[in-house]
């Protein structure tokens, strides 16, 4: 599965700030964060995360799966290749070990009005692309122009309340914000987008995927396109922001490569042949039985580890496209949720390695847990009319078996739901009043390997009387229909941020609902969601944050929107013993890609080729 990292990684927030001596001037500060805490100082010389002195140098190989036709991270259209938050910058880069600060990077500093009418990002005289030419205030201009005029819509669904972008001088760019609580959150977001160079788009259509490798200021250039089959960076010896703090240490490989695999099994394959250099385990099966047979990990050459991680573990699910009148009726969504043996399909399938999603939020302080309590309640209570009963008066469970396969007694509630939603079982198969083709649905897959997963959920469902069948297309045409929400049931993932904020609209908002490309793969339209997405935008703190966050995964959870999945809460890293590591890992990140390095004395004793 596809995941929206960079989406779904713009942080949302404010910051305090000392009240301006005049109109769109304020005090300067190197730093934001959503509630105005900071752990580094100005002055700060790197990230504690990091080695500063770690060795340049040495190739890192990755594998990613399936394919790419486009290198513009900003558009709908194609599919965009992997990896490229190293080759683009954005004004602020973010601190992997808080929950949503950033710190210089294009901008050494930034100005914010005290009512959030305004933020003024101050570039850094040294920015340069990579040609040497300067970064200029007209480039973040037009980066942003060309966003809401031809971006992808998702970006133009958070920055609806972004009044205008101006550069005042070729250093200084003001953005100003429409009177509406999303004021918190746009500073931190217009801070993490992607910066593109105005000079090179000229003449060309900004919507249209293109392999070209657009100029960009990052760490890596796009060195070798091998245009669906693999890419590879390099890393710019000269790059202008080295010496910056958040820098420091990081981007410690020569070069990247990016391997692209239409199989999974192939790709796991592959790392124990030396193809490439590590991967992070999301295959149970690979992870219990695949390593310990191979001689490179009973020599020692692969290593395992597993790594915490304290990240919202992300929303994994079989989103249940309600737009689809047959998925409409919450009780026929329910009925589909106590079909879904997940204790069996641990045990029998994910050799127990896996818990199981509860929450929208799950691995974080924002899943609901428990009864709500008064201050979600207080956020609750206007909209019962709206919202299930159970929101108020049960906590959400998914529905639970013995594990055994046979999970009678759900599927008996599975058909009580059924028929309480008005479908007649007749023969085996559930009909809607006066209808002559039996309940059906579809499962939209772009890698064959989910159907070992998928079958055995399509064999309760035919005991419950519904028919279903699991179509598998190439990513290109799963990701027009994705788009287009043309599909039945899709499984997809996508990460939370700790401190949620705008992108909820996004994820589950009536208006998102909608729109081509967005990220409200279930079609949702309920005003009290909408006004508890907006609590949420308008939190004042962090307790309020999480408080408005609870409330919100509550009325989700009991609407049945999704079929909830799995997940592990680690990093499970299978890796050629190659790298050197700082002694810290980041709270929020794995770090490797950022912060490893090649310790040639390990690489020697390993003898793999290259």
């Amino acid at each position: 599965m596809r995941i929206s990292c960079l989406l779904a990684g713009l942080a949302a927030g404010i910051i305090a700030t000392a009240a301006p001596a005049q109109t769109n001037t304020a005090q300067p500060k190197h730093g934001l964060s959503a509630f105005g805490d900071l752990k580094y100082p100005a002055n700060f010389s790197h990230f504690d995360y990091v080695n500063p002195q770690a060795p340049k140098g040495g190739e890192l190989r990755q594998w990613q799966l399936e394919t790419y036709d486009n290198l513009n991270p900003l558009i709908l259209k194609g599919v965009t290749a992997q990896t490229l938050s190293l080759v683009y910058q954005s004004l602020m880069s973010r601190a992997a070990d808080e929950p949503d600060a950033l710190y210089g990077q294009i901008a050494e500093s930034v100005e914010l009005a005290p009512d959030r009418a305004w933020a003024a990002f101050n570039l850094n005289p040294k920015a340069r692309w990579h040609d040497g030419s300067p970064i200029t205030a007209e480039d973040v201009v037009f980066t942003f122009d060309a966003v809401l005029k031809d971006g992808h819509p998702q970006y133009q669904l958070i920055l609806q309340d972004m009044e205008s972008v101006t550069a005042e001088n070729p250093r200084r760019v003001l953005f100003r914000f429409k009177p509406s609580e999303s004021r918190r959150d746009l500073p931190l977001i217009v801070a993490g987008i992607p910066i593109l160079a105005k000079k090179w788009f000229q003449g060309r259509d900004f919507a249209r995927a293109t392999i070209e490798p657009p100029l960009a200021s990052g760490p890596y250039r796009v060195d070798r396109v091998d245009a669906g089959r693999s890419l590879t960076f390099r890393r710019v010896a000269d790059w202008w922001a080295k010496d910056l703090p958040t820098n420091r240490g990081m981007y410690n490989f020569d070069s990247v490569r990016d391997d692209y695999y239409r199989d999974r099994d192939i790709a796991a394959e592959a790392l124990f042949a030396g193809e490439y250099d590590y991967r992070v385990e999301v295959t149970a099966r690979v992870w219990a039985t695949s390593y310990d047979p191979k001689p490179a990990v009973q020599q020692g050459r692969i290593k395992r580890d597993v790594l915490p991680d304290e990240t919202p573990s992300g929303v994994q699910a079989f989103f249940l496209n309600t737009r689809r009148p047959h998925l409409a009726d919450p009780r026929v969504r329910e009925a589909l949720n106590y079909a879904f043996d997940y204790e069996w399909m641990n045990k029998t399938l994910f050799y127990s390695l896996y818990k199981r999603n509860r929450s929208m939020f799950e691995n974080s302080p924002l899943a609901a847990t428990g009864l709500p309590g008064a201050d979600e309640l207080a956020l609750l209570d206007p909209y019962k009319a709206q919202l299930p009963p159970r929101v108020f008066t049960t906590e959400y469970q998914p529905p639970m078996s013995d594990g055994s396969g046979a999970n009678r007694d759900n599927l008996r509630k599975a058909q009580a739901l059924l028929r309480e939603a008005g479908y007649d079982i007749r023969d085996g198969k559930a009909y809607a009043k006066g209808a002559t083709e039996p309940l059906t649905i579809e499962f939209l897959l772009y890698e064959p390997s989910f159907q070992r997963v998928i079958g055995p959920f399509t064999a309760s469902l035919q005991r419950i009387g519904v028919q279903s069948q699991v179509r598998v297309i190439d990513l290109t045409a799963y990701e027009n229909r994705m788009r287009a929400f043309d599909y039945d049931v899709i499984l997809r993932r996508f990460t939370q941020p700790l401190t949620p904020g705008v992108e909820q609209r996004n994820y589950w908002g009536s208006r998102a609902a909608d729109i081509t490309g967005s990220f409200n793969f279930s079609g949702i339209k309920n005003p009290a969601i909408d006004a508890l997405i907006e609590r949420i935008v308008a939190a004042k703190s962090r307790p309020e944050s999480v408080t408005a966050a609870k409330a919100l995964d509550r009325a989700l959870m009991w609407g049945f929107y999704v079929i909830p999945n799995w997940y592990s809460g680690t990093y499970k890293l299978g890796y050629w013993d190659r790298f050197g590591r700082p002694a810290v890992k980041p709270s929020y990140d794995l770090g490797l890609l950022e912060t490893w390095w090649i310790d040639e004395a390990k690489d020697r004793a390993i003898g793999l080729r290259r």
